[in-house]
């Protein structure tokens, strides 16, 4: 069998990292990604770019794998033909310029739709095609911010925490991805193309959305619980083990408190009417985690994890990603070839397997204009 994008075309003029990723993952489910850059190449080339790694950023590995480059300044007629010709034979035109840039280049959904009526064409930005922030400039962590999504994280006082990786990027992205798959395959049923405007602002709330609904039901947004859970029970916090490392547990529904009870010797707790309900659990915040703190500093972190993941009582050690890319399971991750003939560069696949015929498996970042020729040539050009 094929893979599941297979035939399909991807005209990406998008840079950076929200729109590469999208298409990024377009490539990994076997599109052909075309990634039409300026003469300079995608700033993301050059972010933090390292020698061993060809000359290249990781961040652009991560998301231009399997891509195809063309380097072409949209500003003169000869480049912007080629562009034409190029959308003129693909399924899906990606960009992320700031809103307006792509129709005064002459390429607008209306432009395109004169010759290409069937494109799914995706449009990516900060704040949307409309609407008083349009025009805004935005990246990750400025979404961040003007999101909310800064003052979820941390304590109850604290300032404004960012998250530690560019999150909306990505997020972004997988939207993106999602919303051109549909696209897709709404097309393939007869219902031509369409056009889609992916907001950053809006994929964030929307991924937002356990702490965006309860302030649309009770007027109120959520109280910052910092490493408390969702539920807001003590018993889905984070604790210090013997060792000195961090311990998260689940603890959230009532079989599962009388499991880490009984585990810990602890069947008292399960007596105690401050502990019988969960309002009562949460009204006894301080006194029921202090008795759980003083029974897991008693073990080793890895030693709680094995134990109570094997009674299971949801619990995980504090990993740093060195850690944690260790238990990914070999078939998540993918290695590619660098532009420079080494290999051993590894990435993560798309979060999910899919059998048969799943994610792609080779490939490498293409370098600045390297397939010019052979995209002339497959337009019909002669050069």
């Amino acid at each position: 069998m094929s893979k599941p994008l297979a035939g399909v075309r991807v005209a990406d003029f998008s840079h950076v990292m929200a729109g590469p990723y999208a298409s990024h993952l377009l490539w990994l489910l076997g599109a052909e990604v075309i990634k039409i850059e300026p003469k300079g190449g995608d700033n993301f080339r050059n972010y933090g770019a390292d020698e061993s790694l060809g000359g290249l950023s990781a961040a652009f590995i991560a998301a231009n794998a399997g891509k195809k480059s063309i380097a072409l300044d949209l500003k003169y007629d000869g480049d912007r033909k080629i562009a034409r010709d190029i959308i003129e034979r693909a399924d899906v035109l990606l960009e992320n310029f700031r809103p307006g840039v792509i129709g005064r280049l002459g390429f607008s959904y209306e432009q395109v739709c004169a010759f290409n009526p069937d494109i799914v064409f995706c449009s990516v930005s900060g704040y949307g095609q409309d609407g008083p922030q349009r025009d805004w400039p935005a990246i990750d962590n400025i979404v961040q911010a003007t999101s909310g999504m800064m003052m979820l994280s941390g304590g109850d006082g604290d300032p404004p925490m960012r998250i530690g990786f560019p999150i909306v990027d990505t997020l972004t992205g997988q939207t993106a991805a999602i919303a051109i798959l549909s696209a897709l395959f709404r097309k393939a049923n007869g219902g031509g193309g369409g056009y889609i405007d992916v907001s950053m602002l809006d994929a964030s709330l929307a991924f937002m959305t356990s702490a965006v609904t309860p302030y649309f039901a009770t007027g109120k947004p959520m109280p910052r619980m910092g490493n408390t859970g969702y539920s807001g029970l003590p018993t889905a916090s984070l604790f210090t083990a013997r060792d000195g490392r961090q311990i998260s547990l689940g603890v959230v529904q009532p079989r599962q408190f009388a499991l880490l009870a009984r585990l810990l010797g602890r069947e008292n707790w399960l007596q105690d009417p401050r502990f019988a309900t969960r309002a009562g659990q949460i009204e006894h915040f301080d006194a029921l985690y202090a008795l759980v703190a003083a029974e897991l500093v008693k073990r080793d972190a890895a030693d709680w994890e094995r134990v109570m993941s094997r009674e299971g009582i949801p619990c995980g050690m504090v990993r740093g990603v060195d850690e944690a890319a260790k238990l990914a399971r070999a078939e998540s991750m993918l290695n590619l070839d660098l532009p420079n003939g080494s290999d051993g560069m590894t990435i993560p696949g798309p979060g999910f397997r899919l059998q048969p015929e799943g994610a792609q498996t080779k490939g490498r970042p293409p370098k600045l204009d390297e397939h010019r020729e052979e995209i002339l040539e497959w337009l019909g050009s002669g050069i």
